[in-house]
């Protein structure tokens, strides 16, 4: 029986949309208990696959958006679930307008079993796309690649641009780690279940904020190398303003980006 188990999901993922269903509800249960789900919750889920998450979200939230790219599962979920609070949406989440829910009108969690290939696309578009400007999330609870959630709540000397976009617009915390022996088929890496509790208030204007991001994906793109080198670059300045700038804000000139914490990169910034 269970041989014949693992073979349907075997056949039924879809490779090329990144699919590993969960199947253990332990696991279920820490992502619902990290939701912190009540009666008044909207919850938007990304990629119900077989809807297991998704009967567990309905039972605890007032209304549950699945979102699903794959239409060989449409049909399945939509009789699953037909007569209940959850709504099956076929799309693809990186191309919604989730202005259409007018989510700007409550506040909702987002919750997901996300496909490892679209995590970081994905966040950026939360946090900071056009079309997600008018619907901000109270709470992200999702499950994501092992080495990703780790690398979203890294500290110096191990920061990286990720963790820093991240962290700049949440609290990340690692719940659990998740073995891949949980998913059929069966991945080849582990997985987490991260939750993401958005800040309230941002640390800069909309213009430093375009600022930071630029200044970060310009020396991440260098690591390597010192701040006093790769920041010539990003700020336009000769190298001995460049080393002035850096002491005035307490950072050692030769200091590599991934040694520098989120507070230090907003110290710099805002002495520009």
């Amino acid at each position: 029986m269970m041989t014949q188990f693992i073979t349907m999901f075997k056949l039924f993922a879809k490779k090329s949309l990144g699919q590993n269903f969960l199947i253990n509800p332990g696991v279920v249960q820490k992502i619902i208990a990290a939701a912190n789900l009540n009666a008044d919750d909207i919850v938007l889920e990304v990629g119900p696959g077989t809807g297991v998450l998704t009967a567990a979200l309905a039972v605890g939230a007032r209304r549950v958006i699945a979102v699903e790219k794959d239409r060989r599962l449409i049909n399945d979920l939509e009789e699953k679930f037909k007569n209940s609070n959850v709504e099956i949406i076929e799309e693809d989440i990186l191309a919604l307008d989730v202005s259409r829910f007018k989510f700007q009108d409550s506040s909702f969690k987002i919750v997901a079993n996300l496909p490892y290939y679209i995590t970081s696309h994905f966040i950026r578009n939360v946090f900071g796309s056009a079309s997600w400007q008018t619907a901000r999330p109270k709470l992200l609870v999702l499950m994501v690649q092992k080495e990703v959630a780790q690398r979203m709540t890294a500290t110096p000397p191990d920061m990286n641009l990720l963790a820093l976009s991240v962290q700049y617009f949440s609290k990340p915390e690692i719940i659990t780690y998740v073995s891949a022996g949980s998913f059929r088929p069966i991945p080849s890496v582990d997985s987490a279940v991260i939750k993401l509790t958005p800040k309230s208030e941002l640390a800069l204007t909309p213009e430093k904020q375009a600022q930071l991001f630029s200044i970060l994906r310009s020396v991440f793109a260098g690591k390597r190398k010192q701040l006093v080198n790769t920041l010539q670059d990003a700020l336009n300045l000769d190298k001995d303003r460049v080393s002035a700038l850096l002491t005035r804000a307490l950072i050692v000139p030769q200091a590599r980006p991934e040694t520098l914490s989120l507070e230090d990169w907003l110290v710099l910034v805002n002495r520009l």
